[in-house]
């Protein structure tokens, strides 16, 4: 039996109308401006370089439009190049022996991931992943080297990030180690409030990350991180709003933290 569908033209239109507006959605052609126009030189460790080296630089990049979850690099895989991200969050992180993912590293617009591996000549440590829809760009390893060869200042730039880094680290065994859950919890708040800044409220913490994220900065379980912000949350020192969290009491949030506000 042969079954034949029936298009009335105004129906057949608004099909064909829709389809070509996907299509040119599809088309749209994500773009990056070259690295002499990027709105974040000036604050970036490539802000040392001269008009030639960041031309030099432009000239080789690449980019790409990472999903939230999708993998930026494996840990144990060989780096190529240099991470920068021209726009979004991603998180740096590794599996313990037990399974559990520990967050290590935070890094958001403007900062550089993957440059460790590339000055240790290892692979890398630790996986990044997207926390949210988010454009990298890629330098190739050998631009990079040379860069870091040819000019101190951008040569101490680096340096200065990875002695952040360092402390940050340093600063983490030591609350593993010293600190309770609910000040480890109260200060993993205060860290994403401090790099990822504030919403237009001042209040509303400019990240969303699940409980699970949340627990592995603070060293401590989902279930324990679920239940430490509810208690916050009781305790009217924070205000859960769906995934994301506002801070109504900053002074007591420091207190539990125990660190200077």
């Amino acid at each position: 039996m042969t079954c034949i569908i029936f298009f009335n033209a105004p129906c057949l239109l608004l099909c064909v109308s829709q389809f070509e507006r996907s299509m040119k959605v599809v088309e749209k052609k994500i773009e990056v401006p070259p690295c002499d126009k990027c709105g974040n030189l000036t604050g970036s460790m490539f802000c040392s370089l001269d008009k030639t080296e960041i031309g030099q630089l432009s000239s080789h990049k690449s980019f790409n439009l990472y999903k939230k979850g999708q993998v930026v690099f494996y840990e144990g895989n060989q780096p190529q190049g240099l991470y920068c991200i021209y726009s979004g969050k991603v998180k740096i992180h590794k599996l313990g022996d037990d399974g559990k993912e520990q967050i290590v590293r935070l890094a958001k617009t403007g900062n550089v991931i993957g440059y460790r591996a590339l000055l240790s000549m290892d692979n890398y440590y630790a996986t990044a992943t997207a926390l949210e829809n988010t454009l990298i760009c890629f330098f190739p390893k050998l631009v990079y080297l040379d860069l870091l060869m040819k000019n101190p200042e951008f040569s101490m730039k680096t340096i200065k990030i990875l002695s952040g880094d360092l402390k940050t680290a340093e600063q983490m065994v030591t609350n593993m180690a010293q600190k309770h859950v609910r000040e480890r919890m109260a200060e993993a708040l205060l860290l994403l409030k401090e790099f990822f800044g504030l919403e237009e409220d001042k209040a509303t913490i400019n990240t969303v990350l699940t409980r699970e994220d949340i627990g592995s900065i603070a060293g401590t379980t989902t279930e324990t991180s679920i239940r430490v912000l509810s208690d916050f949350n009781k305790s009217k020192i924070i205000k859960l709003v769906g995934k994301k969290i506002k801070i109504l009491n900053n002074r007591e949030l420091s207190k539990i933290a125990n660190v200077t506000e």
